[in-house]
């Protein structure tokens, strides 16, 4: 066996370890699953029938538009505000104690990373089958190739937030006042709760090119079952765009922490 394939191996071992671990305390207390759920309802029982009397259509169009950008939503502030799990991690000495640990640096950060799948799918079967009874439509396979499509944004979105936690340190203030300031833009420029075809030039421009965008409206692509829709091609560039740049940044803050 090679020296690089070795390596490989090991970081693979250490990854599932990684993995193991950090599933473990959401296994043993669902409630943080079920309380992350809140938010997206409330956007979903309170905003959507906002958009249902406000656009004229049937509440099932009006869903099939909306429910992909909640499910969106859920990873955007689900995975966006993980680091600060690894902030308390480093504030208690955990953080330390596992830097020591006979594993890969990287693998602390991929497997982190990976943990995050499995939240999203779940939160996010549970959003569709709540819309379902009230006219929201599903595309079986659409189905399964979005929240693929959702699984890869969050890893990237996960750990970009483990790297702002690195870089922040246990300064949580700083942590909250970069996140916040950014999800909101990105939410609002994303078409995510109302369409921007009536926006300024501007916001459209600058939607243009906010991957959180493309993603939603693959999404909406997906789960119609309009696999021909170049926003589905667009989306999964975004997603894996966005995976690329935060397991690069995240793993790079990760072998320099200490």
């Amino acid at each position: 066996m090679t020296t690089d394939t070795l390596v490989r191996a090991n970081l693979v071992r250490d990854t599932r370890n990684v993995l193991v671990r950090e599933l473990k305390p959401t296994l043993r207390d669902p409630f943080t699953l079920i309380f992350s759920l809140l938010q997206p309802l409330v956007f979903l029982g309170l905003f959507a029938p906002l958009l249902v009397g406000g656009s004229g259509q049937p509440a099932g169009e009006t869903l099939q538009w909306f429910v992909p950008g909640v499910l969106v939503m859920i990873v955007l502030f689900g995975t966006g505000a993980t680091g600060s799990n690894l902030q308390y991690e480093m504030m208690t000495g955990s953080h330390e104690r596992t830097l020591v640990a006979p594993l890969a640096r990287s693998s602390l950060l991929i497997g982190r990373a990976l943990k995050e799948i499995a939240p999203i799918v779940v939160q996010a079967l549970i959003i569709v089958l709540i819309a379902w009874p009230f006219g929201f439509t599903i595309d079986p396979l659409g189905l399964l190739v979005g929240l693929a499509l959702l699984a890869v944004f969050g890893v990237g979105l996960g750990s970009l937030s483990y790297a702002l936690a690195l870089g922040t340190k246990d300064r949580e203030w700083l942590f909250w006042g970069v996140q916040q300031s950014l999800i909101f833009p990105l939410l609002i420029l994303s078409g995510m709760l109302l369409p921007l075809d009536d926006g300024p030039a501007w916001m459209r421009v600058v939607a243009s090119v906010n991957p959180v965008n493309w993603v939603v409206q693959a999404e909406r692509a997906l789960f119609a079952g309009d696999f021909a829709d170049a926003a589905m091609v667009w989306g999964w560039v975004s997603a894996a765009a966005v995976a690329v740049v935060g397991l690069a940044v995240g793993i790079r803050a990760i072998r320099r922490s200490s």
